[in-house]
This record gives C-alpha cells, structure tokens and sequence, in this order.
C-alpha cells in the first residue's frame, strides 16, 4: 500500500481509530438501551432525543471502520475487543431517567476525548481523510454533550426542588 503514509503511521492511526470504534460502539449501545428503558416525565423528550442520538452513532461507526479498512488494517468487530479498547464503562442496569442523562454526557464527553487523541495521530501523520472524520465527530460529540448536559443544569430529569422562600 502507497498512499502517502507509512505503514508505521497507518499502524498507529488504526489502532486511535480503533478505539474511537470501540467508545462510539459502547455509547451507542447504551444510548439504545436508555432509550428503550427510560421512563418518568421527560420520557418523550428524552425517548426522541436517544434515538436521534443512536441513530448518528450507528452511521457512525461504519464510517470509522471503513477508514481503518482503507488504510489497510481490520476493524475490531467483537463485543470483548470493544469492551477492553473502550474508556466508556458498560451500564447492566436501569438507571433513573437523571442517572442517564449524566452518563450519557461523561459518554459524549469521552468519544469527544478519544476523537481529540485519534486527531493528534493523525495529524502528525498527515493524514487529512482521517483528521475530518475525527474533527467531526468532536463537533458532534461535544454538541451531543452540550444538549444532553442542559437538561441536568435546569433539573428537567430531576425531582422537583422546593422552592426558596424570599425575605420579607
């Protein structure tokens, strides 16, 4: 393979991307499984929110393995590989509606991350197809964060909080 970049470099751009894989696969399938289990209030917003979500990440990943394809190496494609490659930690149970916001937003956060590093390979290396994608998926990340983090800040997905009650 000749395009411009060392075998060396493509080596180590596929392994960032790699992990890129591994993050938006394990966000993916947690956002997919809030969605399908969230309840209380907000379960409309957030049930369309989740989906809209899910859905770009699913379409993501094709795009990320693709480019680890083109630069010559496999994609990681199991379950197990993408639990040890990932930084995002598994959720096993249903978390209140609150409790998935929040790991959903450290979740964008971490992609976000990821992308940041996988970015820097790939820049040093010259590689400008791979450094679009990452740039991106930051921008979706961070603005998929930045949506999610909102309805924390307003407490929308909490309980109630009483009001305070003015001086007199």
């Amino acid at each position: 393979m000749d395009i411009g970049i060392t075998d060396k470099d493509r080596a180590k751009i596929t392994d960032a991307l790699s992990h890129m894989l591994a993050d938006s696969y394990i966000l993916y399938l947690k956002t997919h499984n809030f969605h399908w289990n969230v309840t209380g209030p907000m379960f409309q917003t957030l049930h369309v929110m989740f989906m809209t979500q899910y859905t770009e990440l699913w379409n993501a990943l094709d795009l990320i393995a693709e480019r680890i394809r083109a630069l010559g190496h496999t994609a990681p494609g199991s379950y197990k590989r993408y639990v040890e490659l990932s930084t995002i930690q598994e959720e096993d149970g249903v978390p209140s509606a609150h409790d998935m916001i929040r790991q959903l937003v450290a979740g964008q956060e971490a992609v976000a991350r990821t992308a940041r590093a996988a970015f820097k390979v790939a820049d040093a290396a010259d590689d400008q197809p791979t450094a679009d994608l990452l740039t991106q998926r930051m921008e979706i990340h961070e603005k998929n964060a930045w949506m999610l983090r909102v309805l924390l800040e307003d407490g929308a997905a909490s309980p109630a909080k009483p009001a305070k009650k003015g001086k007199k």
